[in-house]
């Protein structure tokens, strides 16, 4: 398990939504990494089917990773991700 400490702003601009309170943006999101970016997508797609709505497609991102951003059935954001420095995966 990793925790990693973000400020307001920069999370929601990484899942591309608006920072201002009362805009849907709670301020948190949960990470699921995935050992490469085909399976990024992979479960990207299994999130839509399980009724999941899309924040912000898989791409990269400017540190060198993968990820994309979907919103639960209760509206909980959830970041799919791949980080090709990491060691843990």
């Amino acid at each position: 398990m990793v925790l990693g400490l973000f400020g307001w702003d920069d999370l929601a601009d990484d899942a591309g939504l608006p920072a201002s309170h009362g805009s849907g943006f709670r301020g948190q999101s949960l990470a699921h990494n995935e050992p490469s970016p085909q399976d990024v997508d992979r479960v990207f797609q299994e999130f839509l089917e399980a009724g999941a709505t899309v924040v912000k497609h898989p791409g990269r991102t400017p540190w060198g990773g993968y990820s994309g951003y979907v919103a639960d059935l209760d509206g909980h954001l959830w970041e799919i991700a791949h980080n090709p420095f990491s060691d843990w995966m």
